[in-house]
């Protein structure tokens, strides 16, 4: 472990391999790049601390250099043990960017360097799961008087947020991100319907054609890893609890059962459902020998592994693959059960994540600008901010799309012109 002042780090060593995959994300990332070269101009964070609780990948650097190009000084950490690009965080403590990262934390690392960020005393928070915000709120209460507000990735930390809000215990405003169409729809149904599949083919390099593969959870993330399954071949079963998410995955051509069900049918499982143990003990107990199980939602709750291992042999078979041993049939689990996209591959798409983390950077602007002015809810940004990105998107995709003429504005404003 390399250790300095302000960062800590897998290996120093690795930096050169990171510069280089930033310059990479860089070139695909053409809408925050744009954001970028605002921000160096106007600097409308100059003075604002921000403290960041993301997945330290590439496209992440990117997003740290952009807000520090808009003035802001940058404390950043993980958000997940497995989810760190060594090389990445390597990188950005060689450009004196204060990181505390490694691919493989321990629980004792991850809280610590998560103390690191909250030591920092920031001004913002961007977090991806909410775990910045839940400590800061049980154990640093003193740092909210200075906090303007917060940036809140994933539909699992909106998920904690509203929880947070209900009970009144939340206690400084927090933008929803995750909620902008330009992060939702793009990041969650293309990059995780991508990513997901990514991390189980290096997982394992299982063939996807003619497997029953299981999709528990069929909202935005779970649409997205059904429509990709489909496409390479595979008979794609569905598992949910909501009853219109459940119809629409029917009328969708996909197979509905209860995953009592499906564990019976299934050769791959794959959960994006943001709750616990939505894969329990007892279904494993009833799959097939040579069953592969991951997990594509935020927390490794969703399939109850610690369940498992009471009862199970483990052993590590490949980098990323566990096989559980029980009445004599093998499981294989992907990345320990955390987020497969991450833990056994590289997460989504630099193109995907440009969207995502220009609503992440204009979230920050919005915040300095609205500095007193947000009660200490959870807060969905403007539409205007959303249409920005989509134009930023679609100007570095090279594609024009057409307006509305005024006599076309005129006739969706007037109820009087009929048949």
């Amino acid at each position: 472990m390399d250790k300095g002042d302000r960062y800590e780090v897998k290996d120093m060593k690795l930096a050169e391999q990171g510069v280089l995959n930033l310059e990479i994300a860089e070139s695909r990332m053409g809408a925050l790049m744009k954001v970028k070269q605002r921000f160096a101009k106007e600097k409308p964070l100059k003075g604002v601390k921000i403290g960041m609780a993301l997945h330290v990948t590439k496209e992440t650097g990117v997003l740290v250099r952009t807000l520090i190009a808009g003035g802001a000084d940058v404390a950043i950490t993980g958000c997940n043990p497995l989810s760190t690009q060594d090389d990445v965080s390597a990188a950005l403590a060689k450009e004196g960017i204060r990181v505390w990262a490694y691919k493989g934390e321990t629980k004792e690392d991850y809280y610590r360097y998560l103390k690191n960020v909250i030591a920092f005393a920031p001004h913002i928070t961007i977090d991806d799961g909410c775990d910045l915000v839940s400590e800061i709120h049980k154990n640093h209460p003193h740092l909210i008087k200075d906090i303007i507000a917060g940036c809140e990735e994933t539909t699992t930390g909106i998920i904690r947020l509203k929880a947070m809000e209900k009970d009144h215990a939340l206690k400084y405003p927090m933008i929803a991100v995750n909620n902008n169409k330009t992060k939702h729809l793009l990041d969650n149904y293309y990059g995780t319907g991508q990513s997901t599949l990514d991390g189980i083919l290096r997982a394992t390099n299982i063939l996807f054609a003619g497997k029953n593969v299981v999709v528990c959870g069929y909202g935005s993330c779970g649409k997205g890893v059904a429509l990709r399954a489909k496409g390479l071949g595979s008979n794609v079963i569905i598992t949910e609890v909501d009853a219109f998410s459940a119809l629409q995955a029917a009328l969708d051509g996909y197979r509905v059962m209860t995953i009592a069900e499906a564990a019976k049918a299934g050769d791959i499982f794959i959960t994006v459902t943001g709750n616990k143990n939505v894969i329990d003990v007892q279904h494993m107990k009833s799959m097939k020998s040579g069953t592969v199980l991951a997990n594509a939602g935020h927390f490794d709750a969703e399939i109850n592994l610690a369940g498992l291992r009471k009862e199970a042999k483990v052993r590590r078979v490949r980098p990323f693959l566990d096989e559980y041993s029980i009445n004599g049939r093998k499981l294989y689990v992907c990345g320990e059960g955390r987020l497969v996209n991450l833990a056994a591959a590289e997460g989504h798409p630099s193109e995907v994540m440009a969207t995502s983390f220009c609503g992440q950077a204009l979230a920050c602007e919005y915040a300095a600008k609205h500095k007193g002015m947000m009660k200490p809810e959870v807060i969905e940004l403007p539409p205007a901010i959303d249409d920005e990105i989509a134009n930023l998107q679609l100007e570095a995709m090279g594609i024009a799309y057409d307006k509305l003429t005024a006599e076309q504005k005129k006739y969706l404003e007037s109820w009087e012109e009929g048949t």
